[in-house]
């Protein structure tokens, strides 16, 4: 394995500053508003003023990664999806026909699609990213999904990616036929949720398949012990899908960079537990954007204690529910930056 394939957790800051809070605090407090009355907003818009270090945050050239690759466990019949609706609908993404594209377009987002590991040999295209590293995992009901070295390979490049984007606001998102499995691993092995919680319908599964989807990963996780002690790259290893891995290892490095970073669904979820189990301070850049219709998305966020911006039983993936939410997110920044307070307005306070 050489140097660059290996990778190493970045150093993550804290967002802790009670000073610059206290400050974020009594502004938002005496804007022209009764206090608190913008809600959720409020509390995102000291977020951002917290991870910029600022009194006034600015969202500039806002990124949209797109983590593609194929899982061996779809042989399980796990997904109402064949596994090559993969590579065709990243074909869909770089020819511009996507949900995330036409998202992308409407609100500013340069849209990059990460080859991690598609079972197949993608065409060089502008837009394409070629990260790949195995044409997909090995069935995981069988023997670990990749290997420690792939799992470090694949975190690391998600580092590299990271590491080359402009901006300081980043969205994830990812493609991959049955990739809601080893996310519905990853919830219970790294919470002790239980996996028929954890497994819900993910691209419409009727009811029988959904009772045959929960018995192939109950068989998975006897499979795979749990790590002693606790090991989140074993783990990977073992459950896990290159793309959760590379968004796991591009969500640390842009959280080391102080971006912030849109969290969408049930996947890109899974990707935020593995990062906060490995550096707990990346959960301060972390913006969750939606709850999914995803069975196990809900367990997930209250794992995390995370209160997403939105909930419109979107199922979809790609990133699309982190732009749905875009605007929620340029809205806290703005009437931080642009709302009147009481003073400067005129008006009386309470």
């Amino acid at each position: 394995m050489n140097e660059k394939m290996r990778f190493q957790i970045p150093a993550i800051e804290s967002t802790a500053d009670a000073s610059l809070q206290a400050r974020l605090r009594h502004k938002i407090d005496h804007k022209t508003k009764p206090l608190g009355a913008l809600g959720a907003l409020e509390t995102l818009a000291l977020q951002l003023g917290l991870i910029q270090r600022s009194e006034s945050p600015v969202l500039q050239q806002p990124q949209m990664v797109v983590f593609a690759a194929d899982h061996g466990i779809a042989a399980e019949g796990v997904s109402a999806y064949p596994q090559a609706v993969t590579v065709q609908m990243v074909g869909n993404m770089l020819a511009g026909g996507a949900a995330i594209n036409v998202f992308a377009r409407q609100h500013g987002f340069a849209l990059q699609v990460v080859d991690a590991g598609v079972a197949a040999e993608l065409p060089a295209h502008p837009q394409l990213q070629p990260r790949k590293i195995a044409m997909g995992t090995k069935n995981l009901c069988h023997e670990p999904a990749m290997s420690r070295l792939q799992a470090q390979a694949a975190l690391a490049a998600g580092r590299d990616v990271m590491q080359a984007l402009p901006g300081n606001v980043v969205a994830f998102g990812e493609m991959g036929i049955a990739n809601t499995s080893p996310a519905a691993l990853l919830l219970t092995r790294l919470t002790g949720t239980r996996i028929e919680d954890a497994t819900g319908r993910g691209t419409g599964l009727d009811d029988a398949q959904l009772l045959h989807k929960q018995s192939v990963l109950a068989r998975a996780l006897v499979r795979h012990p749990a790590t002693e002690p606790f090991d989140a790259v074993g783990e990977l290893a073992a459950l896990g899908g290159f793309e959760i891995a590379m968004m796991t290892g591009a969500m640390l490095q842009a959280a080391s960079e102080r971006r912030v970073v849109l969290v969408d669904g049930f996947i890109a979820g899974a990707s935020a537990l593995l990062a906060q189990a490995m550096a707990p301070a990346v959960r301060d850049y972390l913006v969750f954007c939606h709850r999914s219709a995803e069975t196990g998305h809900r367990l997930l966020l209250a794992c995390l204690d995370a209160k997403p911006l939105l909930e419109l039983d979107l199922r979809l993936g790609e990133g699309t529910g982190a732009l749905l939410a875009w605007p929620l997110v340029q809205s806290a920044a703005n009437f931080l930056n642009e709302m009147a307070s009481f003073e400067s307005a005129g008006v009386s306070e309470k």
